[in-house]
């Protein structure tokens, strides 16, 4: 669904990605992997149109799409939660939801649609009037992932879903994740600090390291991959 082919990208003179390779299937969960630096949200900003690329190609359902404008991207169903979350703050939880599904007009199907939010995430509903800068980073994270909902994506980027929330919200928060891919047939890439969590749900990773692949492969063997073992799963 997704294939970048030799992705180069640079902020001034200095290069941040040298060139990278990587394919995302249909109805699958890939995840991008590494240190912090290593170029993951560089990545998915420059899939989304937030970051010029230089070199190199984003194909999406089939179609070039590099260096469109991002309200285009959008429009074509590949919607991007940018880390940080980035909600809006004196907006209520439905003000930015409804922010969500600003391109459509289908009233019945955003309706819909608002109700699905609230059943992946019920605590959304019980805050459903409370402005969303007084909510929890957990909070605020879900709102900022039903909000992506709202566009009604076919592919969903995620930059870090787990930064700053409660151990025990993150571990919902990634359930919440599978099941948008199984239920509703959602291609998802998710860059992720944790690598541990990103690899137990994903079907495939990428270990990125200064702007370069440095390995590929199902998750699950990464998993068990004595690199990526003792650099990131604390092995």
């Amino acid at each position: 669904m997704l294939e970048i082919n030799n992705l180069q990208v640079a902020y001034g003179s200095i290069k941040t990605l040298h060139g990278i390779s990587l394919k995302v299937p249909a109805k699958s969960i890939v995840t991008l992997i590494g240190a912090n630096g290593a170029g993951k949200s560089t990545t998915l900003r420059a899939i989304s149109g937030l970051a010029k690329v230089r070199g190199g190609t984003v194909t999406y359902d089939g179609q070039n799409i590099t260096n469109e404008p991002p309200h285009q991207i959008v429009s074509k169903g590949l919607c991007h939660v940018p880390e940080g979350r980035m909600v809006f703050a004196n907006l209520t939880v439905k003000e930015n939801l409804q922010m969500g599904a600003y391109l459509r007009r289908d009233k019945d199907g955003i309706a819909a649609d608002l109700d699905y939010s609230f059943q992946v995430f019920p605590r959304l509903k019980e805050r459903i009037n409370q402005a969303a800068g007084t909510l929890s980073g957990g909070e605020q994270q879900m709102l900022a992932i039903a909000r992506a909902l709202m566009s009604k994506p076919r592919f969903l980027m995620l930059d870090e879903p787990s930064l700053g929330i409660a151990p025990i919200l993150v571990r919902a928060i990634f359930d919440q994740i599978v099941a948008i891919n199984k239920e509703r047939g959602l291609t998802i890439l998710l860059v992720e600090q944790n690598a541990n969590l990103a690899l137990a749900i994903s079907h495939y990773g990428y270990v990125l390291e200064t702007g370069k692949i440095l390995l590929e492969n199902e998750s699950q063997k990464l998993r068990e991959d004595p690199q990526v073992k003792e650099a990131y799963l604390g092995h």
